[in-house]
């Protein structure tokens, strides 16, 4: 009676042993992945979904068995969505732990100073890692600068962070600005800012051009940019030639050739920078500006003056060809 005992005792002892081996063993064996691979896990995916998607790719022999072992294995951390590196022979419960505890892969995308929210769109779109559809967003939502994403993200999330980019960086400036502005809302400065951004390409002329056109406004003077003629026609982007008298002199809510003041809304994105510089214009008595041959600008403050430099920039042109 006693030997039988003992005997029963090993039975179960052998087939516990035997249920533990069927669980551990293939849950931290080497999986059947042969090479380093990236896997993306879907935003909204169930870990159900998931297994099945690993099992169809080659990254488990049983998606069945996965799931069996990750209930029991597995702890009770969610797993991410986003695209994760997994190693060569990744065992199921290495799998498992780099989709909840691992780093995801970040892409990245640059929106450079001044770029239109309808070049914006077309990039975002053009993205083949990025999901979804989108509308153009409104310039000046969108903040300049490199931004991470994830393989398979929606392209609305994406823009979502740009604008809260935008509206930080925007209260962050208005927050420090100067006194005896040309601008009363943060609204206003970032039209300017749009301005300066488009009439600019170099860095430091920025606040100059800040306080040029803050003196007109403040004068009441038409601040006569080009930028904004092209903007009803393009929405941003290049004309592609010489700007028509006709464009010059159409009556619309951004030509500032026909109006005196802002614009109705901005016409780019401009970069924190060029809404620092609106916000800190340069103290100057400039109203005049015209191009000087090196990509930037000179300045004056008469009339007469503007002429003499304008005759400068046409012999440039001349010089070149240009005319």
């Amino acid at each position: 009676m006693k030997r039988r005992g003992v005997l029963f005792g090993f039975a179960l002892l052998a087939a516990g042993l035997a249920l533990l081996g069927f669980i551990l063993l293939p849950w931290y064996a080497d999986g059947p992945l042969d090479e380093d691979r990236n896997f993306v896990v879907p935003h909204g995916s169930s870990l159900a979904s998931v297994a099945q998607k690993m099992e169809e790719e080659g990254l488990l022999s049983s998606a069945d068995g996965f799931l069996l072992r990750a209930k029991i294995l597995g702890g009770n951390a969610p797993i991410k969505a986003g695209e994760f590196s997994f190693p060569a022979g990744a065992s199921p419960a290495r799998l498992l732990q780099l989709m909840q505890d691992g780093d995801v892969i970040n892409r990245m995308i640059t929106i450079p100073e001044g770029l239109p929210s309808i070049l914006v769109y077309e990039r975002l779109m053009a993205n083949p890692l990025l999901v979804g559809e989108i509308d153009v967003p409104e310039d000046g939502t969108i903040l300049p600068q490199t931004y991470s994403f994830e393989r398979g993200e929606p392209r609305a999330d994406v823009v979502r962070r740009m604008q809260a980019a935008m509206r930080r960086v925007l209260a962050e400036e208005w927050e420090k600005r100067g006194t005896d502005l040309a601008v009363a809302t943060p609204e206003e400065a970032l039209v300017l800012a749009s301005i300066v951004e488009k009439e600019t390409g170099v860095p430091s002329e920025r606040r100059m051009v800040a306080g040029l056109y803050s003196n007109r406004l403040k004068q009441g003077i038409r601040l006569q940019a080009d930028p904004t003629i092209i903007y009803p026609i393009t929405r941003g982007k290049p004309l592609g030639r010489r700007i028509l008298q006709s464009e010059i002199d159409a009556v619309n809510d951004y030509n500032t050739y026909s109006m005196v003041g802002l614009p109705k809304g901005p016409i780019t994105n401009p970069g924190r920078e060029s809404i620092a510089a609106v916000l800190n214009p340069a103290q100057t008595d400039a109203v005049y500006m015209v191009a000087d041959g090196t990509g930037g600008h000179v300045f004056a403050s008469t009339y007469e003056e503007h002429r003499a430099n304008v005759e400068k920039w046409f012999a440039i042109r001349r010089a070149r060809g240009e005319l």
